[in-house]
């Protein structure tokens, strides 16, 4: 008898010990019996990109994390820069890298900032988007990794492109501002 209470007591801690390694594995709350603080198994990678999308959430509006975040697109003809024609360029909302010149911006009836080429293509990143039951080039910034809009190849020439974008992933900075907010190397598009 004493020889069945061993082996049972065996096969418990045996379970006990096997179900605590699939809860810390599978990230669940492990109660810390010296400090009765709650651990953890959330890596630190994923906090910190928690922590970086809450401040993005808290500094963007609404609509603006929408689009560069959740791959959202805002309404056509309603929205900052559809029609905007003053001389500058457009950075990425997000991080400020230089994506377009008003320079290569024209109206393509369409309701969104259109533009024929990028300001500097190693700031864009284009993808294949097959969302919507259609295939459509996505473009997104390279540093900030927002969504900025989609790819036509029903643009003017001399590309024959359109980069049909978001305003809401966009800030415009007036091309008298170029020098002091640190894009001087753009000002020679306007002379």
């Amino acid at each position: 008898m004493k020889n069945n209470y061993s082996l049972r007591n065996l096969e418990v801690t045996v379970f006990v010990i096997a179900l605590s390694l699939v809860f810390a594995i599978a990230g669940c709350a492990v109660q810390n019996s010296d400090s009765g603080e709650a651990l953890t198994a959330k890596p630190a990678l994923e906090e910190e990109e928690d922590q970086k999308m809450e401040e993005l959430r808290n500094s963007l509006t609404a609509m603006q994390f929408a689009v560069t975040q959740k791959d959202a697109t805002e309404p056509p003809f309603n929205n900052e820069y559809w029609d905007y024609k003053e001389e500058g360029i457009y950075v990425d909302i997000v991080s400020g890298e230089p994506l377009f010149s008003s320079t290569d911006k024209y109206d393509s009836g369409s309701g969104w900032p259109s533009f024929t080429r990028p300001l500097a293509e190693d700031n864009i990143v284009e993808h294949k988007d097959s969302s919507l039951g259609m295939v459509r080039t996505e473009v997104r910034s390279k540093e900030a990794d927002s969504h900025l809009g989609h790819l036509f190849p029903d643009g003017p020439q001399p590309t024959g492109m359109r980069y049909c974008i978001n305003s809401a992933a966009l800030r415009f900075v007036p091309k008298d501002q170029l020098e002091e907010e640190g894009y001087s190397e753009y000002l020679k598009l306007f002379e």
